[in-house]
């Protein structure tokens, strides 16, 4: 019988992709949406953010565009804003879903005041890719939704909901409800932009009638109905609740990731 020859290397385990896109490997995958956004968002000094959630639908010419114009507007003055607080690390930085719609506005906004912005996209079988303003390297691709809800949720500093649909109203509720049940150790503030637009949508004050939600609930939000106005609500609540001087911390602990009770 000859000798057999000397067989070849198997692949290292963190390279064999047969192996991390099984069942088995799922936790890996898992903890790579949470550390790999990690790495590159303290790369760029991020602390935290203020997010723009709305349609992905919405375009710049149509009948909804108001909307497109008014979230551009609103981003580029919270950006210009925000690049002019005091270095090293970068504030409430825009975070939009990446997409289309609202979201593109969004980042196109920040891009024109030349800042960054992020983008946290998922793969989806319509309407969702990668819009081009966000800041190349902080375009973000998620195959977890709730991994990217924790991103968004746990970065942000102020929240802006624009019109939108499913997604939208699925978004602003779970704020909402981790906002109520006190479950983010850290204060937010929610605005809906488009009173008349989510009047019509969802009817607070049955809510209210019915007994589903208490007074106190009705303040978890504010309406705004232009970007100034928007912006003199957002403006005061993060320069109060952020920005005082016992609470500036040491850059290497970025990102400003909030505690959880959960």
């Amino acid at each position: 019988m000859s000798e057999a020859g000397p067989l070849a290397r198997a692949p290292l385990a963190y390279r064999n992709e047969q192996f991390l896109k099984g069942w088995s490997a799922r936790s890996l995958r898992i903890l790579s949406e949470y550390f790999e956004p990690l790495d590159r968002l303290g790369h760029h000094q991020i602390r935290d953010t203020v997010v723009f959630f709305g349609s992905a639908r919405i375009r710049e010419e149509g009948p909804m565009a108001k909307y497109y114009d008014a979230a551009r507007e609103l981003a580029r003055h919270v950006t210009e804003w925000s690049d002019s607080l005091e270095p090293p690390t970068r504030r409430f930085v825009i975070c939009t879903g990446g997409g289309p719609g609202i979201m593109e506005a969004a980042n196109r906004g920040a891009n024109d005041a030349g800042g960054l912005s992020i983008g946290f996209n998922i793969a989806l079988p319509f309407e969702q890719f990668p819009n081009p303003h966000i800041t190349p390297d902080l375009n973000f691709e998620f195959h977890y939704f709730f991994m990217r809800k924790f991103w968004f949720a746990y970065l942000a500093k102020a929240l802006v909901v624009f019109p939108g649909g499913f997604g939208t109203l699925d978004e602003l509720s779970e704020i909402l409800t981790l906002t109520q049940t006190q479950k983010l150790e850290k204060k937010i503030k929610i605005v809906l932009y488009g009173r008349e637009f989510w009047r019509d949508v969802l009817n607070f004050d049955a809510l209210l009638k019915y007994g589903m939600i208490g007074q106190e609930d009705m303040s978890l939000f504010e309406f705004a109905d232009t970007p100034e106005a928007a912006m003199a609500i957002l403006k005061p609540f993060l320069l109060e609740n952020y920005l005082q001087p016992h609470q500036v911390r040491a850059a290497e602990e970025l990102p400003d990731i909030a505690r959880s009770r959960i």
